[in-house]
Protein backbone atom coordinates (compact mmCIF):
# COMPACT_ATOMS: atom_id res chain seq x y z
CA UNK A 1 0.00 0.00 0.00
CA UNK A 2 1.23 3.29 -0.82
CA UNK A 3 0.25 6.45 1.25
CA UNK A 4 0.73 10.30 0.26
CA UNK A 5 -0.44 13.65 0.82
CA UNK A 6 -1.81 16.02 -2.29
CA UNK A 7 -1.47 19.42 -2.40
CA UNK A 8 -4.88 20.70 -1.16
CA UNK A 9 -5.55 22.41 -4.58
CA UNK A 10 -5.61 19.35 -6.44
CA UNK A 11 -7.41 17.55 -3.66
CA UNK A 12 -9.98 19.78 -4.13
CA UNK A 13 -10.25 19.14 -7.59
CA UNK A 14 -10.46 15.77 -7.28
CA UNK A 15 -13.66 16.47 -4.51
CA UNK A 16 -15.45 18.65 -6.97
CA UNK A 17 -15.32 15.25 -9.25
CA UNK A 18 -17.78 14.10 -7.01
CA UNK A 19 -18.41 10.87 -9.65
CA UNK A 20 -16.09 8.90 -8.17
CA UNK A 21 -13.88 8.22 -4.70
CA UNK A 22 -10.20 10.24 -4.48
CA UNK A 23 -8.97 6.64 -4.29
CA UNK A 24 -10.37 5.54 -7.62
CA UNK A 25 -9.16 8.75 -9.19
CA UNK A 26 -5.54 8.17 -8.05
CA UNK A 27 -5.51 4.74 -9.18
CA UNK A 28 -6.91 5.57 -12.48
CA UNK A 29 -4.17 8.52 -12.83
CA UNK A 30 -1.05 6.00 -11.76
CA UNK A 31 -2.53 3.27 -13.95
CA UNK A 32 -2.63 5.44 -16.93
CA UNK A 33 0.70 7.32 -16.20
CA UNK A 34 2.47 3.54 -15.85
CA UNK A 35 1.09 2.17 -19.12
CA UNK A 36 1.98 5.51 -20.80
CA UNK A 37 5.45 5.08 -19.70
CA UNK A 38 5.74 1.48 -20.59
CA UNK A 39 4.22 2.74 -24.18
CA UNK A 40 7.12 5.21 -24.32
CA UNK A 41 9.43 2.77 -23.44
CA UNK A 42 8.46 0.36 -26.24
CA UNK A 43 8.62 3.02 -28.54
CA UNK A 44 12.48 4.11 -27.31
CA UNK A 45 13.39 0.20 -28.32
CA UNK A 46 12.22 0.54 -31.39
CA UNK A 47 13.19 3.53 -32.50
CA UNK A 48 17.02 2.33 -31.18
CA UNK A 49 16.67 -0.80 -33.05
CA UNK A 50 15.30 1.12 -36.31
CA UNK A 51 18.23 3.73 -36.26
CA UNK A 52 21.20 0.93 -35.44
CA UNK A 53 19.82 -1.25 -38.35
CA UNK A 54 20.89 1.95 -41.12
CA UNK A 55 17.26 1.45 -42.69
CA UNK A 56 15.18 4.14 -44.22
CA UNK A 57 12.40 5.60 -42.57
CA UNK A 58 9.53 6.10 -45.14
CA UNK A 59 7.45 9.62 -44.85
CA UNK A 60 3.93 9.26 -43.66
CA UNK A 61 2.56 11.14 -46.16
CA UNK A 62 4.08 8.40 -48.78
CA UNK A 63 2.40 5.70 -46.63
CA UNK A 64 -1.33 7.19 -46.85
CA UNK A 65 -0.53 7.93 -50.47
CA UNK A 66 0.53 4.02 -51.04
CA UNK A 67 -2.60 2.56 -48.90
CA UNK A 68 -5.02 5.72 -50.32
CA UNK A 69 -6.08 6.70 -46.51
CA UNK A 70 -4.57 10.46 -46.75
CA UNK A 71 -8.28 11.49 -48.71
CA UNK A 72 -10.12 10.16 -45.53
CA UNK A 73 -7.74 11.64 -43.13
CA UNK A 74 -7.97 15.03 -44.19
CA UNK A 75 -11.48 14.52 -45.57
CA UNK A 76 -11.59 13.45 -41.14
CA UNK A 77 -10.02 17.00 -40.20
CA UNK A 78 -11.81 19.16 -42.53
CA UNK A 79 -9.33 19.42 -44.96
CA UNK A 80 -9.79 19.81 -48.67
CA UNK A 81 -8.05 16.84 -50.49
CA UNK A 82 -4.78 17.30 -52.73
CA UNK A 83 -5.24 16.36 -55.85
CA UNK A 84 -3.04 13.27 -57.30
Amino acid sequence: MLAFEIHPELEARLERLEKQTKDAYVRRIVLDYLEDMEDLAIAKRAWAKHVASGEKAIPLEQVMKKYGVESRIRTARGEKSRAA
